[in-house]
Formats: C-alpha cells, structure tokens, sequence
C-alpha cells in the first residue's frame, strides 16, 4: 500500500468514527437473502461485515432466507413448487424439506463463514426455545362468480403471533451473534414456514431495535431510474397509493413500516448484489439503499 492509499484507508476510517459511536451498543437485525447467499464473494463480504460490526460494539442478530436451496432440494426429489402471491404451498413433505434445508444446510453455512472471519455465531431456529410463536397464515382470493372470497390453504405457511427475546437477550450478552431459521413453532407444536422479512421486521419491534436491513437484489425503493431515500412513512404510504411501489417490493415496504410503527428507529432496503452492502448502508455519508425512518 502506497502513502495515497494509506490516507484514503484512514478517511475511510474517519467517516466510519461518528456511526460507530453511535450505533455502539445498539441492535441491528439484518433479513439476510438472495445473490448475497448465493454468490461466493458476497457470502464472504456480508460474514467479514457481521463480524466488524460486532467488533466494533454493535449488537447484530440475522434472520436468513433459504427459497432458492429450498426450491433446488425440491426439485432434485421431484416435487414441483407451487406458489400463491409469491408464498411456497408448503404441505407437510414441503415442511420437512423446509426445515432440514433452512434450519440445517443454510443456517449451518451462514454460522460457519461468520465464525471462520473470526466471530461466535450460532445457529437458531424458530422452534428453539420457543424463539417465534406462529399460527397458520390465512390467504383469501376474491369469487366474483359466487361474490365471495375463498380461503386459501397453504398449508404450513404460518405467521408470527409472538417472539421470545429473552433468548435473543441471552447471547448478546454472551457475545455471541444469532442467526435465525425463520421456523415458527403454533400452540399445538405445529411447524411453520414464515417469510423471513416479516419474522425480522417482528424481532426487530421487539428487541427495540436500533436498525432493521433487509438485503434485497435490487437497488432498493425506485421512482423509474432514480433510488428514493430519506423516506418518511407518509411518504412511504403515498408511494404505495400512487403505485410507484408496488409487486414485490411492497410486501418489504409493509413489514418496514411495520418495524417503524413498533419502536424500530430506521429501516433500510439495500442492495445485497454489492460488496460489502451492510458497512456502505450503516457506516458511510451516501448510503447505498432507501432509508425509511420515523
């Protein structure tokens, strides 16, 4: 390293100086998803970022998704994946699929490659401790024939009634970062399957969160080719009415604004594809993603 590139480091390190300070101690809970679990690069990049910032004083907990291995799993055992408004039917071989593969092989990865970059992860499913309290997610569809609208069986698709943070608690105070299988335990013992923005958004409101993140593969919130940041949620809501959000991004939209109506102090929608996305979004002037915050 030459003396140019030895100053440029230590502006780096400059700018970063007022967010640590101030997000020292706090807890950030990142939703952890698509190419940034898939590409290698990108694996390495978010496990060294988790690690920094857990070195640096703040308090990670990841919440991570698994569809594509899930749907990969699927296929090599020849069963077809059938989706509804982008939820996986997930009859009770489905749910045996989905366990094995997000509280086992992807739960396992993640862990792996945060303890390897020199952290103390470990692995957590819903069901451990009776981590996420969840019941079955009920979807309706509109008859016009019968004007009517017809319940939806997805079978073990759940949604969160409830989160254990005492657990969560436990090893943050211990040092050590959790990552979660967003695996739902309901009042008879059933398993669940549960979007993994919506069970980040739910730790987030009830670990009083600083941050919430959600890693996504796409720039962020988009108004054509401009990325909207600084968004309050009345501007979020007005967004929404004027279909400037909308499809898959409006779900992510919904569980933000629900963090932020719980007590979470920001949310952030950023671009998993980058390098090193969770240290550009919380350490950095310019940010790289949409900013929502009360």
């Amino acid at each position: 390293m030459d003396s140019t590139q030895a100053i440029n480091s230590a502006k780096v390190l400059s700018e970063a100086l007022p967010y640590i300070q101030r997000f020292a101690g706090k807890t950030i809970v990142i939703k952890y998803g698509g190419n940034a679990m898939t590409e290698e690069r990108l694996k390495q990049s978010f496990a060294n970022d988790i690690v920094l910032l857990k070195q640096v004083g703040m308090q990670p907990v990841i919440v991570h998704g698994g569809g594509p291995q899930i749907g990969t799993v699927l296929q090599k055992l020849g069963k077809e994946s059938k989706f509804i408004d982008g939820m996986r039917v997930t009859d009770q071989e489905t749910m045996d699929v989905v366990e094995m593969v997000l509280g086992g092989q992807v739960n396992k990865e993640i862990v792996h490659l945060i303890n390897q970059h020199g952290g103390q992860a470990v692995g957590l499913s819903g069901k451990d401790a009776n981590l996420i309290s969840a019941k079955q997610l009920k979807v309706t569809s509109d008859t016009p024939e019968v004007n009517a609208s017809e319940i939806i069986d997805l079978g073990h698709v759940g949604k969160v009634t409830g989160i254990n943070p005492n657990v969560l608690h436990t090893f943050l105070r211990s040092d050590i970062i959790p990552v979660i299988a967003p695996i739902g335990v309901g009042s008879k013992g059933e398993t669940y399957n549960i979007n993994a923005d919506s069970v980040a958004a739910s730790i987030a409101a009830v670990m009083e969160s600083e941050k919430l993140i959600l890693l996504t593969n796409t720039a962020g919130v988009m108004d054509g080719d401009s990325l909207l940041t600084g968004l309050s949620p009345d501007a979020v809501e007005d967004l929404i009415t004027e279909k400037v959000i909308y499809g898959g991004m409006l779900p992510k939209v919904r569980c933000a604004l629900d963090a932020l109506s719980s007590g979470v102090h920001s949310a952030h929608i950023i671009d998993g594809r980058i390098e090193h996305a969770v240290l550009l979004e919380l350490l950095t002037a310019a940010g790289i993603g949409t900013l929502i915050q009360r």
